[in-house]
């Protein structure tokens, strides 16, 4: 059969309405990856993964020797006793200080966007600058929630008289993410002067005039050192002071702001991988954005055509592992191959200085679950209908469980039996060999059988393998074949929707059929051999053990206690459920050392199970008190059966407080 022929009989077999769906879900799988820095809720999942390779792979330095930062601090605002605008006459002084030691160029990081009395003397300031300095410039179009019309116009007033060879304006515009972190560098609009830092260089860095790309964060080397020299804006503005600082000015760039607490701080991906680092000033990010531009490390991101590669070569891969049949342990080894190599992609190319701000980490993986998932759906609807028939003929015979096992490795028919922990479960239903009698064998054949498919679909509903049918009485255990980490909880969910089950059955028995009793329900957990059984000619699987004996003796101990299901304590402590009230300790039938019994009251107030429960235990420990209160609820619940059993064998227990059953 040639290829084609295959590749035809292949489509007939999948059927064109689950071909266009695959399709359809494999084009998705593709679309995922190439937008989900846009999409909804994907954009917040790939910011959340840039943020942490981006702390992983943030360089760590010594502190900056290239710029000093000099900041109005809050101790500033009390001295000069204006907030907003900030004091402009200490401005002018530092200007005047700095302008005579030796700054390679001052940025300022603060509007003049309104009148005060002192702008005579900043203006002074800033026309007899010979150092080349910056002053912050927004407009009302770009910055439309900080800055108003009248607002921009003083700006450009200001700007204009202060205007001098060595005084310009420069943006100061910020663009946070969708999240409010600072990431990227801004855009640089023709409508606005050159970013502050690209103005301070002259432009003489080109590859960050129209940079938009990821901004390079540093770390300190050391935990009491800072990346950037910060300099109280005070000691310059003092004329006694200012002196002393001037070789640490020498040479720098200067920029200048505010560092006054809950004002102009951005969130950063440092700050939101690791909270002990706090977001940053904003003259701290224009300060980073400056030791990058200096350093020349504009950081190249992955292109169009990478991105649409790798988008193909995720989706190839993720419907070439759905397709493949292969055992698990091969199979996990390739899925963790996949893993480290497309999630620990973004993280080398951060490493190796790549921006990855484009890099859709959780859209790959997204798209790889796509397109396995679409494919996987369809591989598998290829043979199901093969399957489904094997199934139900061996389902006739064995457990559905094992059916499936089979299916997948007939070497699993072989002679042999293992150690396992299971939860075993017993189930009786009352009277009914004296039924058989009062019936004709018919009806007798009829509801046996309606009444054990019922059990059977319980226990195949909530995962347990039905063990053997003896009369009325259904044996199945959790944890064999296939263990899970709920076996438990199933098995007690089982336990209670059984007695439902037999419930709803005794109330629906045809006419003429006398009474049915109470389905009553054991379950215990404990070691038990499970396996194939029998001879080469006739096999059953089942379990073995001195388990299975227990989950049988308890659902009988249900007749003398009054309750309808009963669990062990190991039940109690694996099942992961606590809607338990303890019924004392017993000695089973057969047996000689005593168990705790318990019974599942799920309707029961979770505060109620609690008093009720330390009420039982201290009464057991031979506490008056609690005797008193026990007999007293009694009498208040004349019509609790098991609560009057409780409190017969609490009166009638053994020395150790263990009541033996006859």
């Amino acid at each position: 059969m040639s290829s084609a022929q295959k590749l035809i009989r292949l489509l007939q077999q999948l059927g064109w309405p689950r071909t266009l769906a695959t399709v359809a879900m494999l084009a998705l799988a593709l679309i995922v990856p190439l937008n989900s820095w846009t999409l909804p809720l994907a954009e917040n999942v790939e910011q959340l993964l840039y943020d942490a390779r981006h702390f992983v792979a943030v360089p760590h330095v010594d502190a900056d020797p290239r710029i000093v930062m000099v900041v109005y601090n809050d101790e500033t605002l009390r001295n000069t006793e204006k907030r907003s605008p900030l004091d402009r006459t200490t401005l002018a002084k530092t200007l005047i200080a700095l302008n005579t030691m030796g700054a390679k160029a001052i940025g300022i990081d603060i509007l003049i966007d309104q009148p005060q009395t002192e702008d005579p003397r900043l203006v002074a300031a800033f026309r007899a600058m010979t150092t080349p300095t910056y002053l912050a410039f927004a407009t009302n179009k770009t910055n439309p929630q900080n800055i108003e019309y009248w607002q921009e116009q003083y700006l450009r007033g200001f700007q204009s008289k202060i205007a001098t060879p060595f005084v310009h304006p420069a943006s100061v515009l910020f663009e946070a993410d969708s999240d409010a972190s600072m990431r990227r560098w801004p855009p640089q609009y023709d409508s606005l002067p050159p970013l502050l830092a690209p103005a301070m260089t002259q432009g003489n860095h080109l590859a960050f005039k129209h940079y938009q790309g990821a901004i390079g964060y540093r770390l300190p080397l050391a935990g009491d050192r800072a990346v950037f020299t910060e300099i109280p804006i005070d000691l310059l503005a003092n004329p006694n002071t200012a002196p002393l600082l001037a070789s640490q000015i020498n040479g720098r760039y200067v920029l200048i702001g505010g560092d006054i607490i809950n004002e102009d701080r951005f969130d950063t991906p440092i700050s939101n991988a690791f909270a002990h680092h706090k977001p940053l000033i904003g003259l701290e990010i224009h300060a980073h954005m400056l030791a990058q531009l200096l350093s020349d490390r504009a950081r190249v991101p992955m292109t169009r055509w990478m991105l649409w590669t790798l988008a193909v070569l995720t989706v190839a891969t993720g419907a070439l592992t759905a397709f493949l049949d292969v055992r698990t342990i091969r199979l996990l080894g390739l899925l963790t191959t996949q893993i480290i190599f497309f999630g620990g992609l973004p993280f080398w190319l951060e490493y190796r200085g790549a921006d990855t701000l484009n890099v859709p980490a959780f859209g790959w993986g997204l798209g790889w679950l796509l397109a396995f998932i679409g494919v996987g759906t369809a591989a598998r609807s290829i043979g199901s209908e093969q399957r489904r028939f094997a199934q139900s003929a061996l389902g006739k015979y064995l457990p559905r469980d094992i059916a499936t096992e089979i299916l997948a490795n007939p070497e699993g028919l072989k002679l042999h039996g293992e150690k396992r922990e299971i939860f075993a479960l017993f189930s009786d239903l009352e009277g009914f060999t004296k039924l058989s009698h009062a019936v004709e064998p018919e009806m007798v054949a009829t509801l046996l059988n309606r009444y054990l498919e019922t059990l059977s679909n319980v226990v195949l509903e909530h995962g347990g393998t039905i063990d053997k049918f003896v009369g009325d009485a259904v044996v199945a255990f959790w944890g064999a074949p296939i263990a899970r980490p709920d076996d438990g909880e199933r098995a007690v969910y089982a336990a209670i929707a059984i007695h439902a089950a037999g419930e709803a059955f005794r109330h629906t028995a045809p006419k003429g059929v006398p009474p049915i009793g109470r389905t009553r329900v054991g379950v215990h957990y404990g070691e038990a051999i499970v396996g194939n059984f029998g001879g080469e000619g006739r096999i059953q699987y089942t379990a073995l053990g001195d388990s299975m004996n227990t989950a049988s003796r308890l659902e009988g101990a249900n007749k003398q206690l009054r309750t309808s299901v009963l669990v062990s304590a190991e039940v109690v402590a694996r099942s992961g459920l606590d809607w338990f009230r303890p019924l004392g300790r017993i000695v089973l039938r057969g047996r000689a050392t005593p168990v705790d019994v318990f019974e599942p009251v799920p309707n029961m107030r979770r505060e109620v199970r609690n008093i009720f429960a330390a009420l039982v235990n201290a009464a057991f420990k031979g506490e008056v008190q609690a005797r008193e209160k026990l007999n007293n609820d009694l009498l208040m619940s004349p019509g609790d059966e098991v609560l009057a059993n409780l409190v017969y064998r609490l009166h009638n227990a053994e020395a150790d407080g263990s009541y033996v059953l006859r």
